[in-house]
């Protein structure tokens, strides 16, 4: 009985209970001194002996447990938790938005070194999580926004520049140190044009997202689809996000995604695609690319907003899902100008389809439109508009009457339409709106008074509407060919 605890309990845990035992008692010995060891000496003492074989190319290699593509994927989580926790209106939020340029780079490194050493699937992570912080960014604010970073990187706060650099003119001053501040020499620091690369969005966007078709799942891939027609409907290339969309068929499989996030993707690629459209005059395609989206909970479709309502039946868990599926606060799309486009473009199409409905049935366009329309009608008293919805109510009314120049004036002084990016993009819209009312105009006109007529004169139609004789012509000649109008010319 003289074994100890220690051998005791070598030998109970060990399949070899007399090994174990006698080699619970031996201490460990250094073989090239002789002299004894303790575990973390003999550790070290066999890391240096594996050095000293390495050669110079593998000291170079530096060994790093887990997965570098798993690390900037949960860093880019922790970064876009930190922008839905911090208030978008406090100057924290525009200093963290600093590192989103420094955040793309570090996973376009990341995506490149994953090429080099052959591994297709981790590059293909990382690529989408670009595609991610990039697709959104129109390339007119993108510049502004990189040419910012660049200024913060090299030079730091603005608000930490000496004054001398600051109020300094430009013309040249003497460098008399004694007589003026050595920061004033040089004026206030710029970044020239030169210095920063300048990079097609475009292309890289669908660089990036060719590489995810070929290598990434499916996940990825529908989002990176997803992502892509999105880039292409914000610079106004609908025709190419139009084509992208029919031809991944996502409409048909988006429903069988189970990936919450991926479908709220999906509904912001839906709605940008529809203001794009909107945009370029094509009034169909953006009601039908925007009526399902927009009509009813836009804010939680779009993940722009939480429904808070007395009468939620959603349990704690699922409120905080939901809560940690927002949206940042600088990738929101503007409320007002998608309830204006919507709108618009039902009023487009809904107001003719009203006028001629007291003629023969007519299907309902726009649902939506209708119980708006139907509510402003039953208001006993309208002041001024003051709502995007106010002013397109009060716009309808009078193209229901044929007031094309009242309706115009009333959409196109809309302050909502500064917000849209690009050059002179303001002026396109309003020249747009303006041609479309003018059209829908005479139509609503002709269903709503031709049964007043005995016949009428092109030239009378002409003045009424400006619109060229060939223009009025061929609207007339249209509705006339659909059995919309019953004449002759």
């Amino acid at each position: 009985n003289g074994i100890g605890k220690k051998k005791m309990k070598a030998a109970a845990s060990s399949a070899d209970g007399a090994m174990a035992a006698v080699a619970a008692d031996e201490s460990l010995i250094n073989p090239h001194t002789g002299q004894p060891e303790t575990e973390d000496e003999r550790d070290e003492r066999t890391r240096l002996e594996k050095e000293a074989t390495l050669t110079e190319e593998e000291k170079k290699t530096i060994l790093v447990m887990g997965s570098y593509a798993l690390f900037l994927s949960s860093l880019e989580q922790e970064y876009v938790k930190s922008l839905q926790h911090i208030n978008p209106h406090t100057q924290e939020y525009i200093a963290r938005l600093r590192d989103e340029s420094m955040l793309v780079e570090l996973l376009t490194k990341g995506q490149a070194y994953y090429q080099r050493e052959e591994c297709s699937p981790e590059a293909a992570i990382l690529a989408q999580l670009c595609i991610e912080h990039l697709y959104y960014r129109h390339d007119s604010i993108a510049k502004h926004v990189d040419k910012a970073t660049e200024f913060y990187r090299k030079y730091g706060e603005v608000e930490m520049l000496h004054p001398a650099c600051i109020m300094s003119s430009n013309t040249k001053i003497e460098s008399d140190f004694t007589k003026f501040h050595p920061a004033s020499i040089q004026g206030k620091p710029t970044i020239r044009e030169s210095t920063n690369e300048i990079v097609d969005s475009a292309e890289l966007v669908s660089k990036l997202a060719a590489f995810v078709y070929q290598h990434g799942t499916d996940r990825e891939k529908t989002r990176a689809m997803i992502c892509h027609i999105y880039h292409h409907a914000l610079h106004d290339r609908f025709t190419e996000a139009r084509d992208l969309l029919l031809m991944s068929h996502l409409q048909d499989t988006i429903s069988n995604a189970g990936d919450v996030s991926t479908m709220i993707l999906f509904n912001r690629m839906m709605v940008n695609l529809g203001m794009a459209a909107f945009r370029l005059g094509k009034i169909w395609s953006a009601h039908q690319c925007l009526a399902e989206v927009c009509s009813g909970r836009v804010r939680e479709l779009l993940a722009q907003g939480v429904s808070t309502g007395r009468f939620s039946d959603k349990s704690t868990e699922q409120e905080k899902a939901e809560k940690r599926r927002q949206v940042p606060y600088h990738m929101h799309i503007n409320m007002d100008l998608l309830e204006a486009c919507h709108l618009i473009s039902a009023m487009l199409l809904e107001v003719p389809n009203m006028a001629a409905a007291e003629e023969r049935r007519a299907r309902v366009i726009s649902r939506t439109f209708r119980k708006h329309h139907d509510i402003y009608d039953r208001q006993v008293f309208t002041g001024p508009p003051e709502q995007t919805r106010d002013f397109v109510m009060r716009a309808s009314k009078s193209l229901g009457k044929g007031d094309w120049k009242t309706c115009a004036n009333y959409l196109t002084s809309m302050e909502i339409w500064k917000l849209v990016p690009g050059v002179g993009a303001e002026e396109k819209i309003q020249s747009v709106l303006f041609e479309k009312i003018k059209l829908e105009g005479l139509r609503t006109y002709l269903f709503a008074f031709s049964s007043q007529y005995d016949s009428l004169s092109l030239t009378q139609l002409c003045g009424m509407f400006e619109m060229s004789k060939n223009e009025v012509h061929s609207v007339v000649s249209k509705m006339i060919i659909n059995r919309e109008l019953y004449a002759s010319w």
